[in-house]
């Protein structure tokens, strides 16, 4: 699980990981980016949503606006170019 890296600098890029993905694989970015367990990370996500479901909301506006790992858009930027070019 490697997060992605920039050619430029060689620092990481925050993307949404390929490998060890449970749903849209925000965690397992976020957790290679930053170099913590992944596990830690969902845990995190799971408590705040308890906390006025805002876990959840954090977690689908991350699976839009984060980039996957390999592509050079993400899903917010796909939809605002076809919206935009369309």
């Amino acid at each position: 699980m490697m997060a992605h890296m920039s050619k430029s600098n060689g620092s990481k890029q925050l993307v949404r990981s390929l490998d060890a993905r449970m749903v849209a694989g925000v965690c397992s970015g976020i957790a290679a980016c930053y170099d913590i367990d992944v596990n830690l990370v969902r845990l995190a996500f799971v408590v705040a949503s308890f906390f006025g479901f805002i876990g959840v909301l954090a977690y689908l506006a991350a699976w839009v606006i984060l980039p996957e790992e390999g592509a050079s858009a993400s899903i917010a930027e796909d939809m605002f170019n076809k919206t935009r070019n369309g």
